[in-house]
Formats: C-alpha cells, sequence, structure tokens
C-alpha cells in the first residue's frame, strides 16, 4: 500500500514537471528586467525541495521511516488513495492552470520578463497566487498519500518558510511595478483562497 500510495504521489510530480518544462524553456529565451533572488530563496527552494522530493523518496522505496507510520480510515485510504489522489488531482490541475493563465509572464521565482503584463483573468480572477495555493493543496495530499508523521508532513513544513518569505516580497514587485492596478487587484482577491463576496 505504501509503494502504491507513493507512486500515485511521484505521478503527481511527474505531471507537474511536464507542465512546467515548456514554461521553463521559454522563461530561460526570455529577458528579465527586475531580478530579486537572493540566496536565503534559494536556500529555501532547497529546502522545499528535500521536503517534496527526497525524504517522500527516502519513505517510499526504504523502511528508515515506517516507524513514524501513521494510518488513515480505510474510506479516506480506497484502493489508489481516495481523498489524498483527489486532493493531489486538483493541486496539479490547479498547478496547470496557474501556468496557462500566466502564459509568458510565467516566472519560478522574483522576476519581472520585459514587457510584463498584469494577469487577473482565468484562475487570477478570483485568487492572487493560485500556484502556491496548489502547493498548499500538494502538500495536503502528500499528508494523505504518504501516510508518516516524516514525509507526509515534509512539504507542508518545507513549504511553509518560502511561502512567509516570498509572497510579500512578491506582493511588493508587482506594486513597484504596477502601482494602483495592482492594489485595486489585491483590494478584491485573496492571495491563495477566493475572499468571500469579492
Amino acid at each position: 500500500m505504501k509503494r502504491a500510495f507513493g507512486m500515485v504521489y511521484y505521478l503527481g510530480m511527474l505531471a507537474e514537471m511536464a507542465i512546467r518544462l515548456p514554461h521553463e524553456r521559454r522563461r530561460r529565451q526570455t529577458r528579465m528586467v527586475i531580478e530579486r533572488v537572493d540566496w536565503s530563496e534559494r536556500s529555501l527552494l532547497g529546502l522545499m525541495f528535500v521536503g517534496m522530493f527526497f525524504i517522500p523518496l527516502v519513505y517510499t522505496f526504504t523502511s528508515r521511516l515506517d516507524g513514524a507510520d501513521y494510518r488513515l480510515p480505510r474510506e479516506a485510504r480506497g484502493p489508489t488513495g481516495g481523498v489524498g489522489t483527489a486532493v493531489l488531482t486538483i493541486a496539479v490541475w490547479l498547478f496547470w492552470r496557474s501556468h496557462a493563465d500566466l502564459g509568458r509572464n510565467w516566472s519560478p521565482s522574483l522576476q519581472l520578463r520585459e514587457g510584463h503584463e498584469l494577469v487577473t483573468e482565468g484562475v487570477y480572477r478570483s485568487v492572487r497566487h493560485p500556484m502556491y495555493a496548489s502547493m498548499w493543496l500538494w502538500g495536503v495530499a502528500q499528508a494523505l498519500l504518504l501516510q508518516n508523521w516524516i514525509a507526509g508532513w515534509a512539504s507542508l513544513v518545507s513549504f511553509l518558510p518560502l511561502y512567509l518569505l516570498r509572497v510579500p516580497r512578491e506582493e511588493q514587485m508587482m506594486l513597484d511595478e504596477f502601482g494602483e492596478e495592482y492594489r485595486t487587484y489585491m483590494n478584491r482577491t485573496g492571495r491563495v483562497v477566493p475572499r468571500l463576496g469579492g
């Protein structure tokens, strides 16, 4: 069961890599005019890689972390991970939709390209950071699929510091670039959850 759920988890990861690859290729061919990436962000991205990839890999294919296992009720597990697979599917869809809606404006970090546009349509109509919302959902799916206090929760624990550091800096960068247009957008949208009545 552990390995089967781990394979579902890694299929989700392969899907996200396939989604990101063409956007990354296009970004490398685009001149960035603003870049605010520093050592702290690079370190936190490395930590996130450990939490989302390395620790789950150790858990799925070895017995080193088995002492920290827990078991969800059968209804939540299901034959293919049940709720965990459903949450992972939503996370991957939101990850894809975020990239598709950003198009040429996508960047993996605190960067703005030449001719950068403010995207406020698609999933960005209600949420300013749907890609981060997909990462939170990913973390929940990881905890449901990899039923282990270390491997299951590693993504949420490793993503939290990056989220807390990056989002205020990203929003300030957008305010610096787009001014009142971005402030108006902030006032009618939620960060990762749609604003009620927005």
